[in-house]
């Protein structure tokens, strides 16, 4: 049985499959070009921070394209391997590149402190906050897979791709909120984002054994696929938050509590009478 939400993606036409290549080919090579700029500057651009953004765009390509995009378009598993790649693995390199730090060093002064504005401003604070990523990025997911709204985006390609952009886009907001380089406003301590990430651990666990025992979830699809596509999401998505809470802790310093300094007591000048 070909899944619903892939029927009609088999069927869309050539530009719509063409156009995420070429704009991920386009991101990549503007991010490669300011990179390059910046690593001939004296402060340079860390080659890590390249390699992880062009890794990210790497594995977003090659779930929309080639043999993985293929094997979802007839199977269960293969989609679950693609929401895998697009909203936690590929996620995770992209905002580990540090974009932002890489524009607002690039963008004349005068840009840059507008953009500066930007994230400091109140309307960037609510985005930011770790729960509200977590509630757009495994939130949307557990509507997904045990309301009907995976039948209603089964509904054609655009739906489809509009799944893959929001899953894109919310994987990309909960990794810079929970363990981004870029500047981000009013970021909480790094214990109360172990916190969200544990409690995303948690529910990833328990939808992909719900998905397992086919309790709950709401996807007409085989009993093999739909278990198979649960193991996917139990371990893929493990390795994809151990490598979320490594990238956090390999940055976390510790606050020291320092001693109150002592004040000197001011000399008492003895007097000649």
């Amino acid at each position: 049985m070909i899944t619903l939400a892939h029927e009609a993606h088999r069927h869309g036409d050539g530009l719509a499959s063409a156009l995420p290549p070429a704009l991920l080919a386009a991101l990549a090579g503007g991010y490669l070009l300011l990179a390059v700029r910046r690593g001939r500057e004296p402060r340079g651009w860390s080659r890590w921070r390249t390699a992880g953004f062009l890794t990210g765009a790497a594995l977003v390509a090659a779930a929309v394209t080639g043999p993985v995009a293929a094997f979802a378009a007839t199977d269960f598993r293969g989609h679950m391997l693609q929401h895998l790649l697009i909203g936690m693995l590929a996620p995770l390199g992209l905002v580990l590149g540090a974009p932002v730090t890489l524009l607002l060093r690039s963008l004349p002064p005068v840009h840059g402190r507008r953009l500066g504005a930007v994230l400091r401003c109140r309307a960037a604070h609510l985005p930011a906050n770790p729960w509200v990523a977590l509630l757009l990025s495994v939130g949307a997911m557990v509507a997904l897979y045990c309301t009907p709204l995976y039948r209603i985006v089964s509904t054609g390609a655009l739906p489809h791709h509009l799944v893959h952009v929001h899953f894109l886009l919310a994987g990309c907001l909960f990794a810079w909120a929970i363990a981004g380089p870029d500047p981000a406003p009013r970021r909480p301590s790094v214990p109360v984002r172990l916190v969200v990430l544990g409690v995303a651990i948690t529910v990833h666990a328990a939808l992909s054994q719900l998905m397992y025992a086919g309790l709950v979830v709401d996807v007409p699809v085989p009993v093999a696929q739909l278990r198979g596509a649960a193991e996917i999401m139990y371990y893929g998505g493990d390795i994809a938050e151990l490598l979320l809470a490594f990238a956090l802790v390999s940055t976390w310093r510790p606050v020291r509590a320092t001693a109150p300094r002592r004040t000197r007591a001011p000399a008492v000048a003895s007097g000649v009478s």
